[in-house]
């Protein structure tokens, strides 16, 4: 049977009220307005044999319950198993979350489910509305936009994919993009502002070129990946944006028709190493932050609690509006709160069991798993995986939270370190990251 596919997105605006997560801890961040629309973004295929989902969200971070939801509802709708329907989300932080993350934005459930309604109602929509189509896929680099975070002269992974799906006649019906870098390029300019920062500018330009196209976008392994801090300008925060959508377009001309566009897919399981936190670990969090709130001490902060909590200490004082104190107490309070969560929870397995996704499209291939991906790892399946083409999409399925590699493993880096905390889990270990990438390469594995 030919290929059929379909497209659309449906909006996904939080109401009044809604906190934007991420960038501070209780700064309440509930939006002031909107700079641009957030969309839930589906394409469907089906090959006759295995049909496929994919959902990108312009959320920040996403649930496994969230998923479980959206998946329940479109599988009970339609030919699509479960373990077929990818969901992953943009990471803008300039968006609200599902799951949420301990102090940097309250989730909202009523919020959840219509975010996770709407994503369903989508992909239904799209399924029923499939028609003949063909796909191509292209894979180019761009090195020049981002830089490594966490080191001086880190690696960054330049590669860019894009799978575009044709109608019968030629017109092009959808684009998905997989790039890596932190969508945070808007958040410092308009902070409480409703956006899906650059992820949605590259969709502008794309849908100004190809009317009618549906973009989506699958956020890479930005875990370490910023786009260069000089873009964090009014003049010069479209260009990221505009110089990925113009590799895009001009990618297209020399894309590679998937004639054997045989579909398959997979979920399996990765068990990461833990490392439980000990009691000096806990007890360093609470005597500080109850020292500070009872002192109002607000002495050598930048050099304890600044130094793992925020990766640029003075910036949480501009996000509190300037006041030095609220910022120092508003980290002592989310070192008390994620220590009365985690006490109770010690004596579990010093291990994580997380789902990995694959997916096969002809020679493209998709591997997905639910943390801020590290780079070293995501070069790792692109050495060890044999395909022309593929995507890693991070953010997808569940959210665990930074997986660092053995280098901020040893720095006990904000993503090593206050990561675990935010999501009340124990530290990942400098094996967690190669067992990630072990399990994504087997589910990758079983679809040849």
């Amino acid at each position: 049977m030919a290929l059929t596919s379909a497209a659309t997105r449906v909006n996904i605006n939080p109401p009044p009220g809604v906190e934007l997560t991420g960038w501070g801890y209780y700064i309440g961040r509930c939006w002031h307005d909107v700079l641009d629309d957030l969309y839930a973004s589906v394409l469907v295929f089906d090959d006759g044999h295995h049909p496929l989902a994919i959902i990108s969200l312009d959320l920040m971070v996403i649930s496994r319950d969230f998923t479980r939801s959206i998946r329940k509802q479109v599988a009970a709708a339609t030919d699509l198993a479960p373990d077929s329907i990818l969901v992953s989300c943009t990471h803008t932080h300039n968006a609200p979350a599902s799951g949420g993350l301990l102090g940097v934005g309250e989730v909202d459930p009523e919020y959840e489910a219509f975010a996770a309604r709407q994503a369903a109602a989508a992909t239904i929509d799209a399924w029923n509305r499939r028609i003949p189509a063909t796909a191509h896929v292209a894979t180019g680099q761009r090195s020049d936009l981002t830089f490594n975070r966490t080191r001086d002269n880190g690696p960054v992974d330049p590669t860019l994919t894009t799978l575009r799906i044709d109608d019968a006649t030629g017109n092009p019906l959808a684009i998905v993009v997989n790039f890596q870098a932190h969508p945070t390029v808007l958040t410092k300019l308009r902070p409480y502002s409703v956006s899906r920062d650059t992820p949605g500018l590259i969709a502008d330009q794309l849908e100004q070129q190809y009317p009618g196209i549906v973009p989506l976008y699958l956020q890479g392994a930005c875990g370490d990946v910023n786009f260069h801090r000089h873009f964090v300008s009014p003049g010069r925060c479209h260009e990221p944006a505009r110089e990925l959508a113009s590799s895009i377009i001009g990618m297209q001309s020399n894309a590679t028709r998937l004639d054997d566009a045989r579909l398959a897919a997979a979920v399996g399981t990765a068990r990461l190493p833990t490392r439980r936190w000990t009691d000096d670990e806990i007890e360093s969090d609470r005597a500080e932050a109850l020292h500070r709130l009872e002192h109002h001490d607000i002495a050598g902060w930048r050099d304890t609690i600044g130094r793992v909590m925020t990766n640029n200490p003075d910036d949480m004082i501009r996000r509190h509006g300037g006041d030095e104190w609220k910022a120092v107490a508003a980290m002592c309070r989310f070192n008390i709160e994620w220590t009365d969560r985690m006490i109770p929870w010690l004596h579990q397995p010093e291990w994580l069991d997380v789902d990995v996704q694959a997916m096969r499209i002809g020679d493209l291939g998709i591997v997905a798993n639910g943390s801020e991906f590290f780079t070293t790892l995501a070069l790792d399946i692109r050495n060890r995986a044999d395909l022309p083409h593929l995507m890693v999409s991070a953010y997808s399925n569940e959210r665990i939270g930074y997986l660092p590699d053995a280098h901020d493993v040893q720095a006990r880096s904000y993503a090593a370190w206050q990561s675990p905390k935010y999501c009340i889990q124990f530290p990942f270990t400098e094996q967690s990251g190669p067992a990630m990438c072990d399990a994504m390469l087997k589910a990758l594995a079983t679809l040849d």
